[in-house]
C-alpha cells in the first residue's frame, strides 16, 4: 500500500509539471521565446525607481528563428510572464532576409533588482499584425522619434501626434535603425503643440542618442527659445550642458568630462522645480539649480533658434523716464530741447546706466547623427534614464537575456528540439546507424529474455520429475514423458493442461539431453533387454554425445549476443566520430563566415554532441541487457553440466558393469 501511494504521488507530481510545461498562450502560435529583464545585480544592477519603461527588444540570427515567423513580424505577439496577459509593442524594424529586428515593448511597473519574465509567440501564419505604438509609451510621453522615415516627416511614436513639421536626412546603420543625420545647417522642427507646451517651474524630460561628428564649440542639440526664455541641450568642446534662459538671462550646467567623437552616448535631462539634472550614458553628469521657463513656440533639432534682443538704452539716473515718443517725434524733440537747457543752466549730473541683462549667444549647428529622440511631460527618475541607457545601447548588456525557442505540442519542444534541428546531414547518417544497431539491440535482448524465461521455466518442471525417478531413468519416455510427475498435484497439473508436455519438450534443454541419452542407452541397452550392462568405455560415449549436446544448447542460448557486443564496443565510437566530423563542419562554416560568436558556435557543437548521444543511447541499454542475459545463460549453463553428470551418475549406478539391469529385475519379480 505504501509503495502504491508513493507511486501515485509520483505520477501526480509529474503531470502537474507536465501540465505546467505545457502552458501555452495560444496554441494558433507554435513557437515562443522566454525573454528575462534583469534589473538585479547579476544583470544591470539598477538599485533606483524605473517604473513603467519601454524597452528595445533586438532581434537577430543568433536570438531568434525568423525563418519560423512571418515575413514582415506580423505574428510577433508579447505575453507578460504569467503567460495570460498580452503586452503592447510596435516594430520599429523587421527584416526576416537580413535577420535583424527592432521592436519596442511596454513593460509596466519594472522594479529595481528584479527579473521580469516575458514571453515572445510566433510561428502563426495566418496571424493579423497587431502592434500598438500609441500604447506602447504612457500618457506622460509626448514625443517619440524613431527616425526611421525616408523623405518624410519624422512621425511621433506617442499618443500625442506631434510629427515633424519637415524632413530630415536620414542616417543609414544608426544605433536603432535608422538616424538622423545633422550637418550643422539644416535643422528639423519640433510643433508648438499644447502638448509640447512648458508651464514656469514645469516637470520635462528629455533624451537622445548622439554621436558628434567632432568637436564643437557651443553646438546646439535641441533648442527652443521665444524673445526672453529658452532652452538650449547641447555640446560645448565634446562637454554636453543644459542652458536656461530666464527674461533673458542665462545659465548654464558645469562642464565634465568630454565625450569623444565618432561614439554613440545617451543624453538624458530632468527638469523639476528649482533643479535640473543632466545625465550622460546612465549616470548623473551635471545639475543645475534653475526652473524652467515658460515656453509655447517651436523646438530646433540640430541647431539654435534666433532670439530677437531690443537694444537697451542707457537712463540719467536725476530724470524719470522718458514718455514713450509720439508718432510724429514731437515729444522726442521737446525731451531733448528740455535736456539742453538742463545742461546750459544746472552743472552736469554723473550718467549711470541701469543693469543690463547678458543677451544668451547662440550656438552653432550640431554635426552628427542623433538616434531615438523622447521627450516626456514628467521628470524621469535617475534609475528610468538608466534602464533606457542600458537596454537601448551598442555594447551587449546583461539587462536583457533569450532562451531558446520552444515548440508547441510537440515532442520536439524545448532544448531538445534545438539540438536536432542542428545535427548536419553526416550526423544523421550517423545518427541513423546507430538507431539501426539500437533497434537490432533490443529485438535481440526482447526475442532473448524471452527465450531464457521459457526454457528457465520448462527445466523447472522437468528437474523434480527427473530427480524421482529413482533408478528406472528411461521411465518418463517409455511412459510417455510428463506423466511420472510426482505428486498428485503434478499429475493435475498435466492432465488440466495437455499442452505442458509439448512445452517441456520445446522448451526445457534439460529434457533434450535427457532424451538424447535415453536414445544413446537404447544403442546399448535395446527394449526387452536381457541383462546387458554397459562398461565404462559405453559410459564414456554416452557423456560424450551428452557433452556435445551441451555445447549445441550453449550456442543456442549465445546466439545473436554478439549483436550486443557490438552495440557495447562500437556504439561510443561511432558517435564520437559524428561529433568529431560535426565539430569540424561547424567551425568550417564560422571560418567562411566569420561569425564569431557563442550563438554561431553553440548550435552547430550541441548538434555534433547529439551523435555522441546517441552513440551512448545505443551502449548503454546493450551494456545493461548483455550482463543481464550472460548471468541467465550462465545458470542454464550450469544446470545442463549439472544435469549431464547427474544423468552419467544414474546411468552408472542403473547399467554399471556387475550389476542387473532394472529390466532383469523386473522379470526375476514376476
Amino acid at each position: 500500500m505504501r509503495i502504491a501511494r508513493l507511486s501515485f504521488a509520483i505520477a501526480a507530481a509529474t503531470l502537474t509539471l507536465t501540465n505546467q510545461a505545457a502552458a501555452w498562450w495560444n496554441d494558433e502560435w507554435t513557437m515562443r521565446k522566454q525573454i528575462t529583464v534583469d534589473t538585479s545585480a547579476s544583470g544591470a544592477n539598477i538599485t533606483d525607481a524605473i517604473g513603467t519603461s519601454p524597452v528595445l527588444i533586438r532581434l537577430h540570427a543568433g536570438n531568434f528563428r525568423f525563418a519560423a515567423s512571418k515575413a514582415d513580424g506580423s505574428d510577433l505577439r508579447f505575453v507578460a510572464g504569467d503567460d495570460k496577459t498580452p503586452l503592447k509593442y510596435h516594430i520599429e524594424r523587421y527584416d526576416s532576409l537580413l535577420g535583424e529586428g527592432l521592436v519596442w515593448l511596454n513593460l509596466p511597473n519594472v522594479q529595481p533588482g528584479s527579473k521580469i519574465n516575458v514571453w515572445l509567440y510566433y510561428g502563426n501564419q495566418k496571424a493579423l499584425a497587431a502592434p500598438d505604438a500609441k500604447g506602447t509609451y504612457d500618457a506622460d510621453t509626448v514625443l517619440v522619434y524613431h527616425f526611421a522615415e525616408r523623405g518624410i516627416p519624422a512621425t511621433d511614436s506617442s499618443a500625442w501626434a506631434n510629427n515633424s513639421q519637415d524632413a530630415g536626412q536620414a542616417a543609414n546603420g544608426s544605433l536603432i535603425g535608422s538616424g538622423l543625420r545633422l550637418d550643422g545647417k539644416a535643422t528639423l522642427t519640433l510643433p508648438a503643440t499644447p502638448s509640447l507646451a512648458l508651464a514656469e517651474g514645469a516637470s520635462f524630460s528629455w533624451s537622445a542618442w548622439i554621436k558628434p561628428a567632432a568637436l564643437q564649440r557651443n553646438a546646439a542639440i535641441y533648442s527652443r527659445k521665444d524673445t526672453r526664455n529658452g532652452v538650449v541641450i547641447g555640446l560645448d568642446d565634446g562637454a554636453p550642458f543644459v542652458e536656461i534662459t530666464k527674461d533673458g538671462v542665462g545659465q548654464r550646467s558645469s562642464a565634465g568630462v568630454p565625450v569623444a567623437p565618432g561614439g554613440w552616448h545617451h543624453i538624458g535631462v530632468s527638469a523639476t522645480p528649482g533643479l535640473i539634472t543632466l545625465y550622460l550614458d546612465g549616470a548623473p553628469y551635471a545639475t543645475l539649480n534653475a526652473s524652467l521657463p515658460a515656453l509655447n513656440v517651436v523646438a530646433k533639432l540640430g541647431g539654435d533658434t534666433a532670439i530677437a534682443v531690443p537694444a537697451v538704452t542707457p537712463e540719467v539716473a536725476s530724470e524719470p523716464a522718458a514718455a514713450a515718443p509720439a508718432a510724429d517725434g514731437t515729444a522726442a524733440e521737446g525731451t531733448a530741447t528740455a535736456e539742453a537747457t538742463a545742461e546750459t543752466t544746472a552743472p552736469a549730473a554723473p550718467v549711470v546706466p541701469a543693469p543690463v541683462a547678458p543677451a544668451p549667444v547662440a550656438a552653432a549647428g550640431f554635426i552628427g547623427d542623433i538616434d531615438e529622440l523622447q521627450i516626456s511631460k514628467n521628470a524621469r527618475g535617475a534609475g528610468f534614464i538608466k534602464f533606457a541607457a542600458t537596454q537601448q545601447g551598442p555594447a551587449p548588456s546583461k539587462l536583457l537575456s533569450f532562451s531558446v525557442d520552444e515548440e508547441t505540442s510537440s515532442w520536439l519542444s524545448g532544448y531538445f528540439g534545438i539540438l536536432l534541428k542542428a545535427v548536419t546531414l553526416d550526423g544523421w547518417v550517423i545518427i541513423g546507424f546507430l538507431g539501426l544497431m539500437a533497434l537490432l539491440g533490443w529485438i535481440v535482448m526482447i526475442e532473448k529474455h524471452g527465450y531464457l524465461k521459457r526454457q528457465s521455466r520448462a527445466n523447472d518442471i522437468f528437474s523434480p520429475a527427473f530427480r524421482n525417478l529413482g533408478e528406472d531413468i528411461t521411465a518418463m519416455v517409455e511412459r510417455e514423458g510428463l506423466a511420472v510427475l510426482t505428486g498428485e498435484n503434478a499429475r493435475e497439473n498435466v492432465k488440466k493442461h495437455a499442452k505442458a508436455r509439448a512445452y517441456v519438450q520445446k522448451n526445457s534443454s534439460l529434457c533434450r539431453l535427457y532424451e538424447t541419452g535415453v536414445a544413446e542407452i537404447r544403442k546399448f541397452v535395446p527394449e526387452g533387454d536381457n541383462g546387458t550392462t554397459l562398461n565404462a568405455e559405453a559410459i564414456a560415449s554416452i557423456r560424450a554425445t551428452l557433452d556435445g549436446c551441451v555445447i549445441r544448447e550453449m550456442q543456442a542460448l549465445n546466439r545473436q549476443i554478439v549483436v550486443l557486443t557490438l552495440s557495447i564496443a562500437g556504439g561510443p565510437f561511432l558517435g564520437l566520430l559524428g561529433t568529431v566530423i560535426g565539430v569540424m563542419i561547424t567551425f568550417a562554416s564560422i571560418a567562411m563566415t566569420g561569425d564569431v560568436n557563442i550563438n554561431a558556435i553553440a548550435p552547430g557543437i550541441a548538434g555534433a554532441l547529439m551523435a555522441t548521444v546517441a552513440g551512448l543511447a545505443v551502449a548503454i541499454p546493450a551494456l545493461f541487457g548483455y550482463n543481464w542475459l550472460t548471468l541467465r545463460i550462465k545458470n542454464l549453463t550450469s544446470d545442463m553440466q549439472a544435469f549431464v553428470d547427474e544423468f552419467v551418475a544414474k546411468i552408472a549406478v542403473t547399467y554399471g558393469k556387475g550389476r542387473p539391469s532394472p529390466v532383469v529385475a523386473r522379470m526375476a519379480a514376476e
